[in-house]
């Protein structure tokens, strides 16, 4: 097994998931960290954002990450020989109102990395620019959008149930230029 400061960003966060799930933590990898993998780092993120999707207790979770060696700080997990931090977002396992229910997994020496499709990746990523307005979150969706085959016909209900259809249609122009 890799050093953990040998580790990449997608390695850390498959031994960080494989020790939560020995613990019978299960998390699923979403946010930046999704699309930094599936843009195979065209996108940089130095956070993994995992959403606890049963609810475990944060002392338990405090416990399996310090059993790896990191040290909660404020809201978040770090490593000393890791620049990455570790996040655990509140779930429900969701976009919008919308639950998800397709899981990757991505198999690294060191565990088995379980997260988000890329289609929920791209709706992930836009939720933040219909809601928030975050043009970067916009450009996120169109990065993952050009490195792998997204159901947009289920981005475009997703996006009429959110009430943001002007703003995919924005998103359809920003691909379309990208190309």
């Amino acid at each position: 097994m890799k050093a953990v400061r040998e580790m990449g960003q997608a390695e850390l966060a498959a031994y960080v998931q494989s020790h939560l799930r020995e613990k019978g933590i299960d998390v699923i990898l979403s946010g930046g960290a999704a699309v930094a993998l599936y843009t195979s780092g065209r996108y940089v993120s130095r956070d993994l954002d995992f959403v606890n999707r049963y609810f475990a207790r944060r002392p338990a979770i405090t416990q399996a990450m310090e059993d790896i060696g990191f040290k909660e700080s404020e809201r978040h997990f770090e490593h000393p020989d890791s620049a990455y931090i570790v996040e655990f977002p509140p779930g429900p396992l969701a976009v919008g109102d919308q639950p998800i229910t397709e899981i990757e997994e991505v198999p690294f020496e060191t565990g088995t990395l379980r997260l988000i499709s890329p289609t929920d990746c791209v709706k992930d990523r836009l939720a933040w620019y219909y809601h928030s307005g975050d043009r970067q979150c916009l450009l996120q969706a169109v990065l993952v959008s050009k490195a792998h085959t997204i159901d947009l016909a289920d981005v475009r209900r997703w996006s009429v149930a959110e009430g943001k259809l002007p703003e995919y249609e924005a998103f359809l122009e920003e691909i379309r230029d990208k190309r």
